[in-house]
Protein backbone atom coordinates (compact mmCIF):
# COMPACT_ATOMS: atom_id res chain seq x y z
CA UNK A 1 0.00 0.00 0.00
CA UNK A 2 1.13 3.51 -0.80
CA UNK A 3 -0.83 6.62 0.14
CA UNK A 4 -0.01 10.24 -0.67
CA UNK A 5 -2.67 12.81 0.24
CA UNK A 6 -1.73 16.46 0.09
CA UNK A 7 -3.23 19.55 1.65
CA UNK A 8 -6.28 21.23 0.14
CA UNK A 9 -5.54 23.72 -2.63
CA UNK A 10 -6.80 27.28 -2.40
CA UNK A 11 -6.87 28.71 -5.90
CA UNK A 12 -9.75 31.13 -5.48
CA UNK A 13 -8.98 34.81 -5.90
CA UNK A 14 -11.87 37.02 -4.92
CA UNK A 15 -12.79 39.81 -7.36
CA UNK A 16 -13.21 42.06 -4.33
CA UNK A 17 -9.58 41.44 -3.41
CA UNK A 18 -8.49 42.33 -6.94
CA UNK A 19 -10.46 45.57 -6.89
CA UNK A 20 -9.05 46.60 -3.51
CA UNK A 21 -5.51 45.92 -4.76
CA UNK A 22 -6.20 47.83 -7.97
CA UNK A 23 -7.55 50.87 -6.09
CA UNK A 24 -4.91 50.73 -3.35
CA UNK A 25 -4.27 54.47 -3.74
CA UNK A 26 -7.85 55.28 -2.59
CA UNK A 27 -7.80 54.92 1.17
CA UNK A 28 -11.57 55.24 1.44
CA UNK A 29 -12.30 52.64 -1.27
CA UNK A 30 -14.48 49.70 -0.17
CA UNK A 31 -14.95 47.07 -2.89
CA UNK A 32 -17.71 45.33 -0.93
CA UNK A 33 -20.07 48.27 -1.27
CA UNK A 34 -20.99 47.29 -4.81
CA UNK A 35 -21.09 44.18 -6.97
CA UNK A 36 -17.88 43.62 -9.00
CA UNK A 37 -18.17 43.52 -12.79
CA UNK A 38 -19.46 40.23 -14.17
CA UNK A 39 -16.43 39.84 -16.45
CA UNK A 40 -14.10 40.08 -13.44
CA UNK A 41 -15.98 37.40 -11.50
CA UNK A 42 -15.95 35.16 -14.61
CA UNK A 43 -12.21 35.70 -14.94
CA UNK A 44 -11.68 34.65 -11.32
CA UNK A 45 -13.80 31.51 -11.80
CA UNK A 46 -11.90 30.47 -14.92
CA UNK A 47 -8.60 31.10 -13.17
CA UNK A 48 -9.67 28.79 -10.34
CA UNK A 49 -10.75 26.04 -12.77
CA UNK A 50 -7.47 26.30 -14.64
CA UNK A 51 -5.34 26.08 -11.48
CA UNK A 52 -7.48 23.21 -10.11
CA UNK A 53 -6.69 21.32 -13.32
CA UNK A 54 -2.95 21.98 -13.59
CA UNK A 55 -2.29 21.97 -9.85
CA UNK A 56 -4.85 19.63 -8.23
CA UNK A 57 -4.73 18.31 -4.71
CA UNK A 58 -2.49 15.25 -4.42
CA UNK A 59 -4.66 12.21 -3.81
CA UNK A 60 -2.80 9.01 -4.66
CA UNK A 61 -3.70 5.59 -3.26
CA UNK A 62 -2.10 2.35 -4.45
CA UNK A 63 -3.46 -0.92 -3.02
CA UNK A 64 -1.47 -4.15 -3.22
CA UNK A 65 -3.23 -7.50 -3.15
CA UNK A 66 -1.71 -8.44 0.21
CA UNK A 67 -3.22 -5.36 1.84
CA UNK A 68 -6.57 -7.14 2.01
CA UNK A 69 -5.27 -10.36 3.57
CA UNK A 70 -5.78 -8.75 6.99
CA UNK A 71 -7.48 -5.55 5.96
CA UNK A 72 -8.46 -4.71 9.54
CA UNK A 73 -4.79 -4.74 10.58
CA UNK A 74 -3.74 -2.85 7.45
CA UNK A 75 -6.12 0.03 8.15
CA UNK A 76 -5.63 0.21 11.93
CA UNK A 77 -2.18 1.95 11.91
CA UNK A 78 -3.62 4.57 9.55
CA UNK A 79 -6.87 5.18 11.42
CA UNK A 80 -5.42 5.23 14.96
CA UNK A 81 -3.09 8.26 14.60
CA UNK A 82 -5.81 10.15 12.74
CA UNK A 83 -8.27 9.54 15.59
CA UNK A 84 -5.69 10.72 18.12
CA UNK A 85 -5.00 13.86 16.10
CA UNK A 86 -8.72 14.57 15.75
CA UNK A 87 -9.23 14.10 19.50
CA UNK A 88 -6.47 16.61 20.24
CA UNK A 89 -7.20 19.22 17.56
CA UNK A 90 -10.98 19.11 17.09
CA UNK A 91 -12.79 22.44 17.06
CA UNK A 92 -16.33 21.19 17.66
CA UNK A 93 -18.46 18.20 18.49
CA UNK A 94 -21.41 16.52 16.73
CA UNK A 95 -24.57 15.19 18.31
CA UNK A 96 -23.92 12.02 20.31
CA UNK A 97 -26.88 9.89 21.35
CA UNK A 98 -27.40 9.25 25.06
CA UNK A 99 -27.68 5.56 24.19
CA UNK A 100 -24.00 5.46 23.23
CA UNK A 101 -22.49 6.89 26.43
CA UNK A 102 -22.42 6.00 30.16
CA UNK A 103 -25.17 7.33 32.41
CA UNK A 104 -23.03 10.10 33.94
CA UNK A 105 -22.57 11.67 30.48
CA UNK A 106 -26.20 11.54 29.36
CA UNK A 107 -27.93 14.85 28.66
CA UNK A 108 -30.55 14.09 31.30
CA UNK A 109 -27.82 14.14 33.95
CA UNK A 110 -26.56 17.58 32.94
CA UNK A 111 -28.03 20.89 34.17
CA UNK A 112 -31.08 21.86 32.18
CA UNK A 113 -30.38 24.19 29.24
CA UNK A 114 -31.89 27.66 29.28
CA UNK A 115 -32.93 27.39 25.61
CA UNK A 116 -33.82 24.30 23.60
CA UNK A 117 -31.12 25.10 21.03
CA UNK A 118 -28.35 25.30 23.65
CA UNK A 119 -25.88 22.44 24.17
CA UNK A 120 -25.78 20.84 27.59
CA UNK A 121 -22.67 20.67 29.79
CA UNK A 122 -21.96 17.10 28.68
CA UNK A 123 -22.18 17.76 24.94
CA UNK A 124 -18.42 17.93 24.31
CA UNK A 125 -17.67 15.36 27.02
CA UNK A 126 -19.80 12.81 25.19
CA UNK A 127 -17.81 13.26 21.98
CA UNK A 128 -14.51 13.06 23.88
CA UNK A 129 -15.65 9.80 25.44
CA UNK A 130 -16.72 8.34 22.08
CA UNK A 131 -13.41 9.25 20.45
CA UNK A 132 -11.58 7.75 23.42
CA UNK A 133 -13.42 4.45 22.97
CA UNK A 134 -12.55 4.42 19.27
CA UNK A 135 -8.88 5.00 20.10
CA UNK A 136 -9.01 2.21 22.70
CA UNK A 137 -10.43 -0.26 20.17
CA UNK A 138 -7.81 0.46 17.51
CA UNK A 139 -4.95 0.50 20.04
CA UNK A 140 -6.01 -2.95 21.21
CA UNK A 141 -6.22 -4.12 17.59
CA UNK A 142 -2.57 -3.18 17.12
CA UNK A 143 -1.50 -4.65 20.46
CA UNK A 144 -0.12 -7.76 18.79
CA UNK A 145 3.14 -8.08 20.73
CA UNK A 146 1.39 -7.91 24.12
CA UNK A 147 -1.75 -10.03 23.91
CA UNK A 148 -4.42 -8.24 25.94
CA UNK A 149 -5.86 -11.56 27.13
CA UNK A 150 -2.68 -12.09 29.17
CA UNK A 151 -4.00 -9.39 31.54
CA UNK A 152 -6.70 -11.83 32.60
CA UNK A 153 -4.39 -14.81 33.04
CA UNK A 154 -3.12 -16.16 36.35
CA UNK A 155 -0.93 -19.12 37.27
CA UNK A 156 1.59 -20.95 35.12
CA UNK A 157 1.21 -23.08 32.02
CA UNK A 158 2.39 -26.68 32.02
CA UNK A 159 1.11 -27.91 28.68
CA UNK A 160 2.77 -30.46 26.44
CA UNK A 161 1.75 -31.83 23.07
CA UNK A 162 1.99 -35.59 22.71
CA UNK A 163 1.52 -37.72 19.65
CA UNK A 164 -1.82 -39.50 19.62
CA UNK A 165 -2.80 -42.81 18.06
CA UNK A 166 -5.21 -41.10 15.66
CA UNK A 167 -4.35 -40.34 12.04
CA UNK A 168 -6.24 -37.84 9.89
CA UNK A 169 -5.83 -38.01 6.11
CA UNK A 170 -2.44 -39.65 6.52
CA UNK A 171 -1.14 -37.12 9.06
CA UNK A 172 -0.34 -37.87 12.69
CA UNK A 173 -2.58 -36.11 15.23
CA UNK A 174 -1.32 -34.48 18.42
CA UNK A 175 -3.05 -34.16 21.77
CA UNK A 176 -2.69 -31.41 24.39
CA UNK A 177 -1.88 -32.62 27.90
CA UNK A 178 -1.90 -30.64 31.15
CA UNK A 179 1.06 -31.34 33.41
CA UNK A 180 1.00 -31.71 37.19
CA UNK A 181 2.19 -28.12 37.68
CA UNK A 182 -0.44 -26.54 35.41
CA UNK A 183 -2.28 -23.82 37.36
CA UNK A 184 -3.11 -21.41 34.55
CA UNK A 185 -6.59 -19.92 34.65
CA UNK A 186 -8.41 -17.19 32.74
CA UNK A 187 -10.91 -14.65 34.00
CA UNK A 188 -13.45 -15.32 31.27
CA UNK A 189 -15.94 -12.74 32.58
CA UNK A 190 -13.26 -10.05 32.50
CA UNK A 191 -12.26 -11.12 29.00
CA UNK A 192 -15.88 -10.91 27.84
CA UNK A 193 -16.22 -7.36 29.24
CA UNK A 194 -12.95 -6.27 27.65
CA UNK A 195 -13.94 -7.77 24.30
CA UNK A 196 -17.34 -6.06 24.51
CA UNK A 197 -15.60 -2.71 25.01
CA UNK A 198 -13.39 -3.32 21.98
CA UNK A 199 -16.36 -4.26 19.84
CA UNK A 200 -18.30 -1.23 21.03
CA UNK A 201 -15.40 1.03 20.04
CA UNK A 202 -15.53 -0.32 16.50
CA UNK A 203 -19.32 0.03 16.52
CA UNK A 204 -19.01 3.69 17.53
CA UNK A 205 -16.49 4.21 14.72
CA UNK A 206 -19.10 3.04 12.24
CA UNK A 207 -21.99 4.96 13.82
CA UNK A 208 -20.10 8.28 13.93
CA UNK A 209 -17.93 7.81 10.85
CA UNK A 210 -19.56 10.77 9.08
CA UNK A 211 -18.84 12.96 12.11
CA UNK A 212 -15.06 12.48 11.98
CA UNK A 213 -14.28 16.09 11.14
CA UNK A 214 -12.30 18.79 12.90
Amino acid sequence: MKIIIGNYRNHWISPYTILEKFFYWRKDYDAYKKEPPKWLRTLCEWNQKFLDTVHPRINYVKIDRWDTWSMDLTLAPIILPMLKELKDSKQGAPYVSDEDVPDYLKSMNAPRCENEWDTDDNWFKRWDWVLGEMVFAFETKLDVADNWMDKFKTGVSDITWVESDEVYEGDTCWEMKHGAKHTQKYDWEGIAEYEARIQNGFRLFGVYYRNLWS
